[in-house]
């Protein structure tokens, strides 16, 4: 019983199993970021993690698949598409147009208070 056959009907989490979940955690998790088009510190709040971990990871990834033989890159590595730059860039426009909006909203209730 001195080996560690645990894989599938481990009831005692071993340090083996742990690390094997934790790989494929580390995956889930990166895999949600490329997929979810949102940015990284929003995922890592989400998944309750720091930004900077889920950075990490994400480069050991993409290290990890570029030293794959015969491997051209990964979604992940790759140059971000036409339709993820366009939504970048729409993102960034609704934000500076809501705080814009939000300016004048002040701004109304500011001048069309009662006369002093």
């Amino acid at each position: 019983m001195g080996e560690n056959n645990c894989r599938a009907s481990c009831i005692v989490i071993h340090p083996c199993c742990r690390e094997d979940n934790a790989s494929s955690e580390r995956e889930r998790a990166v895999s949600l970021l490329a997929s979810s088009g949102r940015p990284l510190a929003q995922v890592a709040t989400e998944l309750g993690i720091q930004p900077s971990m889920l950075r990490s990871w994400r480069g050991t990834m993409n290290d990890a698949v570029k030293q794959m033989p015969g491997a051209s890159g990964s979604l992940m590595a790759s140059a971000p598409s036409a339709e993820q730059a366009e939504i970048r860039r729409l993102r960034r426009e609704l934000e500076r147009v809501q705080m814009e909006r939000d300016i004048l909203k002040k701004a109304v209730g500011i001048f069309s208070g009662p006369p002093r």
